[in-house]
């Protein structure tokens, strides 16, 4: 069924731009949005926001997982990407 929440996916609310909206990840993508909005010194609805910004037409969950796969990618290949 397209569009419906596997196990293990957290739906949570986030106010981007003045406007809720919600969002499914896997519990570990938000562990590591956490970690990334603390090292970073902002929200996490700070962090989505700019993610959000330039994701283009991807939709925004998985605009989310591709940029942290790409920030790790960047980390383990021992390059610093940019932000988004």
């Amino acid at each position: 069924m397209a569009g419906a929440m596997t196990a293990g996916e957290l739906k949570r609310s986030i106010t981007i731009a003045g406007h809720r909206t919600s969002i499914s990840l896997e519990e570990e993508f938000w562990e590591e949005l956490r970690r990334r909005a603390a090292r970073d010194g902002v929200t996490i609805a700070a962090l989505i926001a700019s993610i959000d910004s330039a994701r283009g037409k991807r939709n925004l969950s998985s605009a989310i997982r591709v940029w942290l796969l790409k920030r790790l990618q960047g980390e383990a290949g021992g390059t610093k990407t940019s932000g988004t």
